[in-house]
């Protein structure tokens, strides 16, 4: 078998088959097929497209390139949720414990945050003695005792996606559907679980800016996961300003206790019933999504989910008295509030500049290597379709920085205040098999 026949049978737009995918995907791992071959078969898959089969197959072989997980020996239907990134994006947080106190397994593997998108780790780690880095035995051990653990991802999982994305990112490949589905896909399967809820984000703070994109996407990746035999559902939900209030690690914690006990904001507590109650489906604890909604909201009034919330955080070595002193979280120097200009209603709200107004506060990462502030961010006192009046406060920045120039420049060109404007559509569309 040739790399360059492989490359030459797709460029004329013929599916390939299994073994040539897995060739491409060991071999370029291996560092056996060179960076011009990957590229051109990239390019050639951008212009042709795979079918559902392919699809399914590179998916597969980029999820065994790697380290896999084996969640088997958990009881019950493991089911994981990956949402495709986003500002103020807290759900992980408050689902994990929400479908855990209905007895459904959560064994989540998270990762860290880049650019103005935030990470899951680096939220809990806000939380003082907070461990991510359980072994497997631990980690299986803590789903079967207590149905929920969080853990980092791996170094060696899926290699050969994480070799692949570099490559895309300098040949303008990024952009095609069925690598970023086997991409996202791959290491979803890795990570063992049985069934996938996917949150697939469109908007200015999202990575597919239209709902028609967005649902390409959540398609596709929904045809993978249920052909690979994972059971596979996905919410196409709006980024075009950011979920909830509260942007930055130890703020996003706060703002997860508050909705887990029933008094978060209305946007992210909406979108944690509905990805919710797709998790509780695929697990088989309710019948349809009605009943899932139901279970969870019961949940959360009768307080089962913040204490297994609290309960989560102790078992991973972590402070949980903050459960009830959220004042013990870490806490920025300065609080600088931004007023509303002028009398109005909120347009626009930027979720991209808004959550690189944030990075520059120190809470995101520019490059893997940055150290992040745990303390800082942004919480928002309107959203899109609020009345507000001059002299209000628009938003507060938590900053232990003195020059926030740069900072509040991004802000004054993500807010736009007209006389009239609708709130986003949150839910655009759900999406099964």
């Amino acid at each position: 078998m040739r790399m360059v026949d492989i490359i030459e049978k797709k460029r004329n737009g013929e599916s390939l088959s299994r073994e040539e995918i897995e060739f491409f995907v060991n071999g370029y791992s291996r560092d056996e097929i060179p960076d011009y071959q990957a590229a051109a078969l990239a390019m050639a898959i951008y212009f042709r497209d795979m079918d559902d089969r392919e699809r399914a197959d590179l998916t597969l072989a980029m999820a065994n390139s790697g380290d896999t997980l084996d969640l088997s020996e958990i009881e019950g239907i493991k089911v994981d949720k990956h949402s495709t990134g986003g500002v103020g994006d807290t759900t992980t947080l408050v689902l994990g414990p929400l479908v855990a106190a209905l007895g459904v397994p959560v064994a989540k593997m998270s990762g860290r945050g880049l650019g103005h998108t935030g990470g899951t780790i680096d939220k809990l780690e806000s939380i003082a003695g907070f461990n991510v880095e359980l072994s497997s035995a631990d980690f299986i051990d803590q789903v079967n005792r207590h149905r929920l653990a969080v853990i980092g991802q791996s170094g060696d999982l899926t290699p050969a996606d994480k070799k692949l994305y570099a490559l895309r990112d300098v040949t303008a490949t990024v952009d095609s559907i069925p690598l970023i589905a086997s991409s996202i896909m791959s290491k979803k399967i890795a990570a063992g679980a049985d069934a996938i809820v996917l949150d697939v984000k469109c908007g200015e703070g999202a990575f597919m800016k239209s709902v028609d994109d967005a649902r390409h996407l959540a398609e596709a990746m929904v045809r993978i996961g249920n052909q690979v035999g994972r059971r596979t559902m996905a919410v196409i939900s709006d980024m075009s300003q950011p979920l909830g209030r509260a942007i930055g690690n130890a703020l996003e914690v706060e703002e997860a206790i508050q909705t887990l006990r029933g008094e978060g904001p209305a946007d992210l507590h909406e979108l944690c019933l509905t990805l919710g109650a797709q998790m509780v489906v695929l697990a088989g604890r309710a019948a349809d999504l009605d009943e899932a909604r139901a279970l969870l909201e019961a949940a959360m009034a009768d307080g089962r989910a913040i204490e297994t919330f609290r309960r989560f955080v102790a078992n991973q070595g972590g402070d949980a008295s903050l459960i009830d002193h959220p004042e013990r979280l870490p806490r920025a120097r300065r609080q600088v509030t931004v007023e509303v200009p002028r009398d109005g209603v909120v347009a626009r709200l930027d979720a991209a500049l808004l959550g690189t107004a944030v990075m520059k506060l120190g809470a995101g990462r520019e490059t893997k290597t940055s150290t992040i502030d745990l303390a800082t961010g942004m919480v928002l006192n309107a959203k899109v379709g609020d009345r507000v009046r001059a002299g209000d406060p628009l938003l507060v920045l938590h900053a232990n920085q003195d020059d926030l120039d740069e900072v509040l420049e991004l802000v004054g060109r993500a807010v736009v205040i007209s006389e009239h404007a609708e709130p986003p559509v949150l839910i655009h569309e759900l999406v099964s098999a």
